[in-house]
């Protein structure tokens, strides 16, 4: 799974990395996601579940939105899809083929268990992508009634097999997109299999790993 992640990078690498104007994020997003992170360029600005996170949308354009899916049956946000049953499930299926989304990067975290005897431990791992200071994950979106007349948009990220490197720590990992793949996952006339064919088990990113103290 993936169960928190960072954008530690500037506002102005957002807008040059996605070839966006000021005036494509919400301006919510600006006030706190992204100076925020500039303001703690020494001190991992974790993005938990629950909290409202930079997301790029089909528009062209960046939005505050909700990390979490929330079903009526679910008791708790769903925060990531599986890639390899993503068609198969009724609560996804929709949102990976009419509301897919972009969640910019710059690592990801995942913590690696050790067994020894009775004894078990974790090591938290920070992990980016080599040549890639902000990375995109893939996304899907779904919108909820608030039951007060208006609405709230979620998303969740899309994990996988994890990639030989990834193998080591967790046996989950989020979907990476390759750059040159990014507007065509946005395009919702493309089929959802031709979108599945791309990205189901592929792995073309050197990840580069750090444990934490």
């Amino acid at each position: 799974m993936c169960g928190q992640y960072s954008y530690l990078a500037s506002k102005k690498a957002l807008l040059e990395r996605y070839q966006l104007n000021p005036a494509d994020i919400d301006s919510f997003v600006l006030d706190y996601a992204i100076e925020e992170a500039e303001q703690k360029e020494d001190t991992p600005n974790i993005f938990y579940p629950s909290g409202h996170h930079p997301i790029l949308l089909p528009n062209q354009k960046i939005y505050h939105i909700q990390w979490g899916l929330t079903p009526s049956f679910a008791k708790r946000p769903l925060i990531n899809a599986r890639i390899e049953t993503i068609l198969e499930k009724k609560t996804f299926r929709e949102p990976f083929m009419k509301k897919r989304c972009i969640v910019p990067a710059t690592c990801f975290y995942e913590w690696q268990v050790a067994n020894a005897g009775d004894e078990q431990s974790k090591t938290m791992y920070s992990i980016a992508v080599k040549d890639q200071a902000i990375f995109s994950m893939a996304g899907i979106c779904e919108r909820y009634s608030d039951g007060k007349g208006g609405s709230y948009l979620t998303f969740a990220i899309l994990t996988t097999e994890p990639s030989q490197q990834m193998a080591l720590i967790h046996d989950r990992m989020p979907v990476i997109l390759e750059p040159s793949f990014e507007q065509a996952y946005l395009d919702l006339e493309l089929p959802a299999e031709e979108i599945l064919e791309k990205n189901r088990n592929t792995h073309p990113h050197e990840l580069l790993l750090e444990a934490k103290p």
